[in-house]
């Protein structure tokens, strides 16, 4: 079967580097950091990628950054738009403020109240949409032609994909600083721009090493994508605490890249992610938010072998409602 090609060309490892380079300075260079009791739990070598640590709390603002800052002066004026259940949101809200751009975000009414917050935080004019009802894209496509503002979408974006991808530059030369050589690369997956940038990065900078996604029960659109060879799209029904991670279907952009450069996708359960979250709390002293725990819960739970092997996990957001939190760390006191 011929894949179909996107209607808009992919990003190239040239395009990572260069949003590197723009990006130099105004973003945090995360940390790959490694524990002795985690290493000793998976009987091999885990680092892990701390994207918690960003701007916003996620990997998100990298895009948005690396996308606002390729507007005209125009385009700043007459604003951006986009839609998110949160960390998207956040990046683009944050970028906006610091480039001066007015943003307007549409967000689900059932967003978590923190990242709802947060957006308001950084300058951003809210608006809420019913995610089961109503379509964002409609919505966000409408606002866009009446204001004449440019649309931001969350990862199906040549621009979003390559800023993105510096998380993967960064774990790459990190690694290597540190002596290793990963045999394997976790990445959380929703719409797949973040898994899909940093594919680009390891397949440039660490050819050997091989990338997961790693996505939760009912939403595991890029899994059943790779299986099948071509984009798969999920019935509706299915419901997640992993907010961030609730896309029916690959992005155009994103699977013509993961298509052929992901080894494979890793699945888990609800209760996998929240034993992740407290084991993340409890044992490594980080707070993770339930999509930003899918990759270490894939570890964990030993739905990708980590034993004699150097895995690197990628932590991507840390922006946790404080409820399900608490819901993590009572399911170990109980």
């Amino acid at each position: 079967m011929t894949p179909t090609l996107p209607s808009i060309a992919p990003p190239s490892i040239a395009d990572v580097r260069a949003a590197a380079d723009r990006l130099r300075g105004r973003i945090v260079m995360t940390p790959l950091l490694e524990n002795s009791l985690l290493n000793k739990r998976m009987g091999g070598r885990v680092l892990l990628k701390l994207e918690t640590l960003q701007h916003t709390g996620s990997f998100k603002y990298r895009g948005a950054l690396n996308r606002l800052l390729q507007l005209s002066p125009e385009q700043r004026r007459a604003g951006v738009v986009a839609f998110s259940s949160g960390n998207h949101a956040q990046g683009v809200a944050s970028a906006a403020q610091a480039l001066g751009i007015p943003a307007i975000i549409l967000m689900p009414s059932d967003a978590p109240a923190i990242k709802v917050t947060n957006t308001k935080g950084y300058g951003a004019e809210v608006r809420h949409f019913d995610r089961w009802k109503e379509s964002r894209e409609a919505i966000a496509a409408g606002i866009a032609r009446e204001r004449g503002a440019v649309l931001v979408p969350p990862y199906d974006d040549a621009d979003i994909i390559a800023g993105q991808g510096t998380a993967g530059l960064e774990l790459c030369a990190q690694a290597h600083a540190l002596g290793a050589v990963p045999d394997s690369v976790v990445v959380c997956c929703s719409g797949g721009g973040l898994v899909a940038g940093i594919a680009l990065a390891v397949e440039a900078e660490s050819p050997a090493t091989k990338v997961y996604t790693a996505e939760p029960a009912g939403f595991d659109d890029h899994a059943q994508s790779l299986k099948a060879g071509k984009r798969v799209t999920l019935k509706p029904g299915a419901t997640s605490i992993c907010d961030a991670l609730l896309a029916p279907s690959p992005g155009e952009i994103t699977f013509a890249i993961n298509r052929t450069r992901l080894a494979g996708g890793l699945v888990v359960t609800d209760d996998e992610v929240l034993d992740a979250i407290a084991y993340a709390f409890r044992n490594l002293k980080l707070v993770i938010e339930p999509g930003g725990a899918v990759p270490l819960a894939a570890i964990l739970s030993g739905k990708l072998a980590a034993a004699g092997r150097t895995t690197v996990v990628v932590c991507s957001g840390g922006n946790v409602d404080p409820a399900t939190f608490k819901t993590a760390l009572d399911r170990v006191t109980a």
